[in-house]
């Protein structure tokens, strides 16, 4: 019996965001341990600056400038991303000190969970329904018989495809967040 998409594609997918928070924990606690916890303040700038870096694909995308792969440009673009957002995560440690870095954080956190949502469910998700389509005709199922068999699996689907209308504006939303945070640190620091 074929795994439903929840448990083939959406499962892994948690477990690969919470792979980053793992590592930002995990850093964050090295440098604890090490006595740098002074470096955690500072790493705010290089993953700002790398975060900054990764738009190179977006740039790309909207053919603003013609140099590099799309495709090579793109795997850049998701790595940087995620360490981008490592650094910036134990920048942000677990200290409370000002609601406006956190509400940057948090920002952040629900776009890297949409760019993860198009980079690793969206597309294998279609595949694989459209594999289960094949498959059930290909038994003779009638067309209601297969609607109702990946009823669930086609509303995952629909729900994730709405993506892109949650990143860019999160996007958005981080970049000017964290802009006010930089410019309040300048300003009383």
């Amino acid at each position: 019996m074929e795994r439903s998409l929840l448990i083939k594609e959406v499962i892994p997918f948690f477990l690969m965001f919470a792979s980053l928070i793992g590592a930002a924990i995990l850093t964050d606690f090295l440098l604890h341990q090490l006595q740098l916890i002074w470096l955690g303040r500072y790493l705010g700038i290089p993953g700002t600056l790398i975060i900054i870096l990764s738009f190179l694909y977006s740039l790309r995308k909207r053919k603003i400038i013609q140099t590099g792969s799309p495709k090579k440009l793109l795997q850049f673009h998701e790595s940087c991303a995620w360490l981008g957002s490592l650094l910036i995560l134990v920048h942000g440690g677990i200290h409370f000190n000002a609601i406006l870095p956190w509400l940057a954080i948090v920002a952040m956190l629900i776009d890297v969970i949409s760019g993860l949502i198009g980079k690793y469910l969206l597309k294998r998700s279609q595949k694989q329904i459209s594999s289960q389509k094949k498959k059930l005709m290909e038994q003779g199922m009638s067309n209601d018989e297969i609607e109702k068999a990946i009823f669930w699996d086609a509303i995952t689907l629909d729900l994730m495809k709405q993506w892109r209308a949650v990143h860019f504006p999160l996007t958005f939303v981080f970049a000017v967040l964290s802009l006010i945070h930089i410019v309040s640190i300048f300003l009383f620091w």
